[in-house]
C-alpha cells in the first residue's frame, strides 16, 4: 500500500530534524566548552580559599582537561548501549553535578573530585554531538560542523566573562551553582531538541548499498585520509596553542602594555570565532584539502608578521590571523565525514578529539623549552614553521587520490 503521507511533510521533518540536531548539538558545545574555561576564572578564588600554590592550582586545571582529553575514546562505546541523544543529555546534567559539587566542596581534594566528575561529563560531548551533526546531515555536514565549532567559542566567551562580572556582586558559591543551573538548563534544552529526533542506527547505515567505487574510495580513504587528517589536527593544534602561549611575551618585546596584551587576545579570539563560522563555507567552494593548505599557509605568514612587525601593524594582522588560526580546525573536523564510515563517526571523532586537545596540552611545553634555549624569537618562527608544513600530509594523500577529502 503506497504511503499517504506527502512528500513535502516528509521534507520538512527532515529539516526540523536536522535543525534540532545542530541547535542541540550546538547548545551542548557552548555550555560544556564554557563550564570548562570556567577553571580559569576560578583559580585565584581558589588560590585565595585554599591557600594553594601554582602546582596545585595546575593539578586543578589538569583534573578537569585531562579527565575530559582521555575519556573520549571510552566514552564512544557507551553510544553503542545509550542513544547518542540521550547520553549527550546525560553527560551534560553530569556536567552540571561536577560544577554543583565544586560549590559545595570544603577542601581542594574535595574540589580536585568534583572537577573530575565535571570533566567525566565533558569527555561525552565532543565525539558524540559531533557525530550527531555529521550523520544528521550527510556530504553537507562541513557548514553545520563549521557553526558547531563557533558555538563552542561562543561559549568559551560569554560563560567565563559573565562569571567573572558575577563575582564583583555575589559570592563564589552562589556563582557556581548558578553556573550548574547553567547546566541544568542546557541539558533540558538538549532533551527537548532531541527527544523525538531518531537517530539513524550505526549499524544499518552501514549496511546502505553502495557503489564499488563509493566503498572503495571509504575503505582506502580510513586507511589513508583519516591519519593524514590527523596529522594536520595535531600540528594545527600545536600551533594555535603554541602561538597564543608566547603571544603575551612578543606583544612586550615590541612595547606592548598589560592592557595591549589582553586586546590582542580578544582580537585573535575574535577573529578565531568568526574563522570557525566562515571556514566551512570555503571548504564548500574551495574543496578541503585547498582549503587547509591556504589557512595553514596564511597562518605562517601572518604569524612571521605579527612577529616581525611593529605592535600597531601585529594589531591589524592579529584578527585576520585568528581567522585562520582557529577556522582551519572547523574544515578538519569536517573533512573527518569524507574519509571514515558513518558507523565509525563517534570513534573517528573521539581519536580526533583526543589527538588535539593532547597536542594542545603538550605543545607549549615543548614550545617553550625553545624559548627557554633558543629565545622567543626563535620559537615563534618554529611554531610558523610548523604551520607551514602541518598540510603536508592532506596534500600527499591528496594528490594521490584526488578529492578524497571532498567526497
Amino acid at each position: 500500500m503506497a504511503s499517504t503521507v506527502p512528500a513535502s511533510s516528509v521534507a520538512d521533518t527532515q529539516r526540523t530534524t536536522k535543525k534540532n540536531t545542530l541547535v542541540a548539538a550546538c547548545t551542548a558545545h557552548a555550555a560544556h566548552d564554557g563550564l570548562s574555561d570556567l577553571v580559569y576564572v576560578f583559580l585565584p578564588v581558589w588560590q585565595d580559599m585554599f591557600a594553594l600554590s601554582y602546582v596545585w592550582l595546575s593539578v586543578l586545571r589538569s583534573a578537569y582537561a585531562l579527565t575530559l582529553a582521555t575519556l573520549q575514546i571510552p566514552a564512544t562505546t557507551l553510544s553503542a548501549k545509550i542513544r547518542p541523544a540521550h547520553l549527550l543529555v546525560i553527560s551534560t546534567l553530569v556536567t552540571a553535578l561536577g560544577w554543583f559539587l565544586a560549590g559545595l566542596a570544603g577542601s581542594a581534594v574535595a574540589l580536585g573530585g568534583a572537577l573530575v566528575i565535571a570533566g567525566i561529563g565533558a569527555s561525552v560531548q565532543h565525539p558524540i554531538a559531533s557525530a550527531m551533526v555529521a550523520r544528521a546531515y550527510g556530504s553537507a555536514a562541513k557548514r553545520p560542523l563549521g557553526l558547531y565549532n563557533f558555538a563552542g567559542d561562543i561559549g568559551k566567551s560569554v560563560l567565563p566573562a559573565s562569571a567573572a562580572a558575577l563575582l564583583t556582586y555575589g559570592t563564589y558559591h552562589s556563582v557556581v551553582m548558578a553556573y550548574a543551573g547553567v547546566g541544568v538548563l542546557a541539558a533540558l534544552l538538549i532533551w527537548t531538541l532531541v527527544r523525538n529526533v531518531v537517530t539513524p542506527d550505526p549499524s544499518k547505515v552501514a549496511k546502505v548499498a553502495k557503489t564499488p567505487v563509493q566503498d572503495n574510495a571509504k575503505t582506502k580513504a580510513f586507511g589513508r585520509g583519516f591519519p593524514a587528517l590527523l596529522s594536520t589536527a595535531v600540528l594545527d593544534s600545536a600551533v594555535r596553542m603554541g602561538f597564543l602561549t608566547f603571544l603575551p611575551f612578543i606583544i612586550k618585546a615590541q612595547g606592548g602594555s598589560l592592557a595591549q596584551t589582553g586586546f590582542a587576545l580578544t582580537l585573535v579570539f575574535i577573529g578565531g570565532a568568526v574563522g570557525k563560522f566562515c571556514c566551512g563555507w570555503f571548504a564548500d567552494v574551495l574543496g578541503s584539502a585547498r582549503t587547509i593548505v591556504l589557512t595553514e599557509l596564511l597562518t605562517a605568514a601572518l604569524i612571521a608578521v605579527v612577529l616581525m612587525t611593529s605592535l600597531d601593524w601585529a594589531m591589524v594582522a592579529l584578527p585576520f590571523l585568528g581567522v585562520v588560526l582557529n577556522g582551519t580546525s572547523s574544515v578538519l573536523y569536517g573533512a573527518v565525514t569524507d574519509v571514515v564510515d558513518s558507523a565509525t563517526l563517534e570513534k573517528s571523532y573521539s581519536v580526533f578529539y583526543t589527538g588535539t586537545i593532547g597536542a594542545g596540552a603538550l605543545a607549549p611545553v615543548l614550545y617553550g623549552f625553545a624559548g627557554d634555549h633558543l629565545g622567543v624569537t626563535a620559537a615563534v618562527l618554529i611554531i610558523a614553521g610548523t604551520a607551514a608544513v602541518s598540510f603536508l600530509p592532506v596534500t600527499i594523500v591528496s594528490l594521490r587520490h584526488p578529492r578524497i577529502f571532498d567526497q
